[in-house]
Parts: C-alpha cells; sequence; structure tokens
C-alpha cells in the first residue's frame, strides 16, 4: 500500500520536503491559496517558493484540510513557527488516529516560550511527534546536491520508518532520540546567525565570524542540556552542521539580516523590503527569556535581543561581547 504523506503548508521548505518525501510515497501539500494549488496540481511548478525547478507528478495540493489529511500515515507541518499552533488546531479534528507528526520549524513560540514539538503535543498528545533537522537549503534540495538531516523522535521504532520514507539518493537521514537537543539547537542557531551576520556586515573577517560561530555553539549546548538535551547531540548535523551553514552562507536569511543590521539597517527597513520569515528575529526575545529561567548564561542571544527588540546598534554588538569578565571555554558545560 502506498504511504500517504499530508504536509501543512506549502512554503519553500515544506514544498522541499514534500518534494524528497515523493520519492517514496504520494504527498499532498495544504495551502491557503488556490492559485498555488493549481500551479502546484496543473503546471507541476511552484514559481514563488520553488522557482524554475519542476514538482514530481506524484506532489498534489489542495486548499482543504480535510482533504489533505484524510488517509495521511505521515503528517508533517510545514509552517513557520509562529503558525505552529493556529495549523495543528485546525488540522486536529481531521487527523488519522496516530499517526506520527513531524515538525520543521525552526523556532519558539513567543508566549509560552514553548518549543514546537511541546506546542503540538499540547494540541494533540495522542500522537508521536518529532522534527526533522539539519543543514539544509531548500534551493540545493531541488537542485538534487547531496545533503543529509536528522529526524528526531522518541520512539525510534516509528523513527526508522520514517528515516526510509524521507531517504533519497541524494538526502540522507539519520536517526536520533534526542528531541530536547535537536529542537534548541534548530532554534537558537539562527539567533546566533543573526550575530555572524552582523560580524559581516559590519566589516569583520574570518577570526570573528568563526569566533561567534563556536561561542554560539556553546550558548546552544548549554541551553540545550539546561533543558534536557545531550551535549553529543550539538556536535552533530542538528547543531553544528545547521549552525555552521546558517552562520556562513549567503542563503541564510537569518544571516543576511545580521549582514543588513550592521550596515546600519533598522530592522523596520529591513522587514519593509521582504516577505520571507527570519525566524531569528522573532526567537532571539524567546531564548534570552527561556535562558534566563533556567539560569543560563547566553550573551550572543542577549545582544542579538538588545539590537532587535531594544534598538541597540548592531556596532555595539562586537565590543560588548569581547568585553565580558574573562571565563574558562567551557564555562557551563563541563
Amino acid at each position: 500500500m502506498t504511504t500517504g504523506v499530508a504536509v501543512i503548508g506549502a512554503g519553500s521548505w515544506a514544498t522541499t520536503v514534500g518534494v524528497v518525501a515523493s520519492s517514496n510515497a504520494a504527498v499532498t501539500l495544504w495551502t491557503r491559496r488556490a492559485e498555488l494549488a493549481e500551479e502546484v496540481n496543473e503546471r507541476h511548478a511552484s514559481s514563488s517558493y520553488a522557482g524554475h525547478h519542476r514538482l514530481p507528478s506524484g506532489l498534489r495540493a489542495t486548499t482543504s484540510m480535510e482533504q489533505c489529511l484524510a488517509g495521511a500515515d505521515v503528517v508533517v507541518i510545514g509552517v513557520p513557527s509562529h503558525a505552529v499552533r493556529s495549523a495543528v488546531a485546525q488540522a486536529a479534528s481531521h487527523l488519522p488516529p496516530g499517526v506520527p507528526i513531524l515538525s520543521l520549524a525552526k523556532g519558539l513560540e513567543q508566549r509560552t516560550l514553548l518549543r514546537m514539538t511541546e506546542v503540538i503535543r499540547e494540541l494533540v498528545p495522542a500522537h508521536p511527534v518529532g522534527l526533522l533537522t539539519g543543514p539544509n537549503f531548500a534551493g540545493e534540495i531541488l537542485a538534487g546536491f547531496p545533503a543529509a538531516a536528522v529526524i528526531a523522535l522518541e520512539d525510534q521504532v516509528v523513527c526508522a520508518s520514517l528515516q526510509q520514507l524521507f531517504s533519497t539518493d541524494a538526502f540522507r537521514v539519520y536517526t536520533n532520540d534526542d528531541v530536547i537537543g535537536c529542537e534548541v539547537a534548530g532554534a537558537l542557531k539562527n539567533v546566533v546567525a543573526i550575530a555572524a551576520g552582523m560580524s559581516d556586515g559590519l566589516g569583520f573577517g574570518d577570526n570573528t565570524r568563526a569566533a561567534l560561530v563556536t561561542r554560539g555553539l556553546a550558548e546552544l549546548t548549554r541551553l540545550g542540556v539546561a533543558l534536557g538535551g545531550r551535549s553529543l547531540t550539538f556536535s552533530g548535523l542538528a547543531g553544528l552542521g545547521d549552525l555552521v551553514a546558517t552562520c556562513t552562507s549567503r542563503q541564510s536569511r537569518n544571516r543576511q539580516m545580521g549582514e543588513q543590521l550592521g550596515r546600519g539597517r533598522t530592522l523596520e527597513e529591513i522587514m519593509a523590503g521582504t516577505t520571507t520569515v527570519t525566524e531569528g528575529v522573532r526567537t532571539a526575545r524567546v531564548v534570552v527569556e527561556l535562558a534566563a529561567r533556567h539560569g543560563v548564561d547566553v550573551p550572543i542571544a542577549e545582544q542579538v535581543s538588545a539590537v532587535i527588540d531594544h534598538g541597540k546598534p548592531a556596532r555595539d554588538v562586537i565590543p560588548a561581547l569581547m568585553g565580558r569578565e574573562s571565563r574558562r571555554e567551557l564555562h557551563g558545560m563541563a
């Protein structure tokens, strides 16, 4: 029997994951936009989110949540973090019993400080819930470039079956049962990437960027372990891999955001010129609040939040970080 995958969302990454899964399953995307559903179904294209790449014929789209979820064996939540709660609430009454749910969002809920899998479990507790994460840019996956990702889910039997479902010749999937560690890494790396972009925008070099990436990894690890994750997770694809990609690639929206801030543009000016979601902008303040709640030191996130939420000039970030009290390199981790 053909496996059915329902993807809630039809943006760049949701569409790309749908394309990957369509190698092994029948996939249906849910979108609010009737014209996008028609473009996917009639032209096998998504000009807004997949560029010139032709979509496989096994990938369909619908504006009906009920139709999208009918007969689904796996559900993927592919909307930005701020929309996860409403999307899952809308899907809840149509979910087939017990189907596993994977989140693609890399962020934290602003009001509750919850991780996305926590939000999903709160709304639909009778389902195995995990996430798909890693250093993956949609355009490269659609182009067929080799890439790797992680599926994190506590039930390793379900996780192994999902690993096979989302694996292709060019997309290698690993498994991990550390949902907390993988999810914290995915959320916080966006904030660090904004800091790395600020460094680039200010004209600093490779040494500065490398220092920010490395110390950012320390922040990811400290907070993740404090929340119940495992330190080793942060040296893997969900941690170091995704952090390096997001902090160094010109495809990274978070790094681009930081670069523009570093060049002196205001957040309002930058946001007015884009329609895409930059998760780190929403996440920075939440990370700082969550870290304070658990007594964890996150100086890079604090500085990024100061710029985004309180108007601090980006040029003052690096001096503030450099002037901090000297400590052991592994302070707070070992």
